[in-house]
């Protein structure tokens, strides 16, 4: 295969991107806590050679558990019972910079991509939510700007720790009695305004290097975090006119930080309906809507929006002027927001739109359209592949590879198998340099 290449992965929200996946008759309720779900996921997505999965996360239940699963298990704990399930797809994992510590960060998500021999991710989040800041001591989310200060320090210092080793640093030799080249390992002696973190990290480099570094942003301080420091980008987008300006935008920022624009790799969120014909995937889109609560719904929706939900009439467009607040996440809140403006919706057909509180874009089709649009968006440069979302898990996901992953392979826009080991190669990523090779300060001076 020659030329710009397709990139998909999976978001693997537990029993599925609907709220009422758990529901269907083939689902298993407790396929949240039960690793072999996580398992079988990502041994369909590999049997597809998508690139990688990913797994959601937020440190506090800030759903209504009551109506549907949650992200309830840590996903590097995950992420380690699958590597050694799997050979070639990626792991990705969501961690926040808000309510973790870089060192530790650091350390697990390099553990992480020597356990997968370098298929590791790390999704850089800074958590909008209340919930998770009363968990850590704190009244609430802290302010929008103020998260994305601490992010890029902590971020740029997890980079420092993951290069703190040099590539030939373990030596291992019997003969000579070597372990390491402490030369070739190095302090980073960092003091920001945020953190103090001499380093190094107790962890060596893995064959790609460090993981792949993802972002999840579409405000203004989200899209400097990824021009500056993100491999890839996991965006929102409903039309490709947006999703090609946020590809444009993005790419000239990163130029500006000094990188080539193709240094990244944009995937916007894609939840799949599927059936083998229009009216099939009608039908099932109607039944799983039909399993959803709409109190449900309408608590979603009214907590991407940060207003009390009585606000919401279903027959109404969305209330005028919703101001956006401080500690949101600006992502969620101006996407939803502009498809609501945009085809003039009430709130009853916002939350179908939405899928029950799904936020990215549903295409609902036969295999033929979902590929038909998974090639309009990438020709047009508004994405470089995407982030599944199947409406149901794994079914979705297995009609996907089954039936769309061929028609893309015939189209010659996706791999037919792996060219390469690592998540970086999947992603066509070059390996980066180590900033402190014969420049850092070691542990032997």
């Amino acid at each position: 295969m020659s030329g710009r290449q397709l990139h998909l992965n999976v978001n693997l929200l537990h029993s599925g991107v609907y709220p009422s996946a758990w529901r269907l008759p083939e689902s298993r309720p407790d396929a949240f806590i039960d690793i072999d779900h996580f398992v079988r996921v990502a041994r369909i997505a590999e049997r597809g050679k998508l690139d990688a999965i990913f797994l959601a996360d937020t440190p506090a239940i800030n759903d209504r558990i009551d109506y549907r699963p949650f992200n309830a298990l840590e996903p590097t704990v995950v992420l380690a019972a699958v590597a050694a399930a799997t050979s070639h797809v990626g792991l990705v994992a969501t961690a926040s910079t808000t309510y973790n510590e870089p060192y530790n960060l650091a350390r697990r998500f390099a553990s992480l991509d020597l356990v997968s021999r370098g298929r590791a991710g790390w999704n850089v989040v800074t958590t909008a939510d209340a919930a998770a800041g009363r968990n850590f001591g704190f009244a609430g989310a802290s302010e929008h700007g103020a998260r994305y200060a601490r992010a890029r320090e902590f971020t740029d210092l997890v980079h420092a720790l993951w290069d703190s080793w040099e590539d030939d640093a373990f030596v291992g030799d019997k003969s000579s009695g070597r372990f390491v080249d402490t030369a070739k390992v190095h302090a980073i002696d960092h003091r920001g305004a945020h953190y103090t973190v001499a380093g190094p990290l107790t962890v060596p480099r893995s064959p790609q290097g460090r993981p792949v570094t993802f972002q999840a942003g579409g405000s203004e301080d989200g899209r400097e975090l990824a021009a500056a420091t993100a491999d890839a980008v996991f965006s929102l987008a409903q039309t490709i006119e947006d999703g090609a300006a946020y590809a444009r935008d993005l790419r000239t920022r990163a130029v500006r930080y000094g990188r080539p624009p193709d240094a990244l790799v944009i995937l916007p969120g894609l939840a799949t309906v599927i059936g083998s014909t229009e009216a099939e995937a009608q039908r099932r889109q109607d039944e799983l809507w039909d399993l959803v609560p709409v109190e449900y719904s309408l608590a979603r929706l009214a907590g991407t929006l940060r207003i009390d939900p009585a606000r919401l009439d279903l027959d109404k467009p969305l209330p005028d002027p919703l101001p956006l607040p401080p500690d949101a996440n600006h992502t969620m809140f101006l996407g939803t927001v502009a498809l609501a403006r945009r085809d003039k919706l009430t709130v009853r057909r916002l939350l179908r739109a939405l899928g029950g509180g799904v936020g990215h874009r549903i295409v609902v089709g036969t295999p033929e359209a979902i590929a038909d649009d998974i090639e309009a968006w990438f020709r047009a440069g508004a994405a470089d592949g995407f982030n599944l979302m199947p409406d149901v898990l794994p079914d979705g996901l297995e009609t996907f590879v089954d039936a769309v992953v061929p028609i893309l392979q015939r189209r010659g826009l996706f791999r037919q198998d792996y060219a390469g080991a690592t998540l970086r190669d999947h992603l066509g990523l070059a390996r980066p340099a180590n900033r402190y090779a014969a420049t850092g300060r070691s542990l032997s001076a």
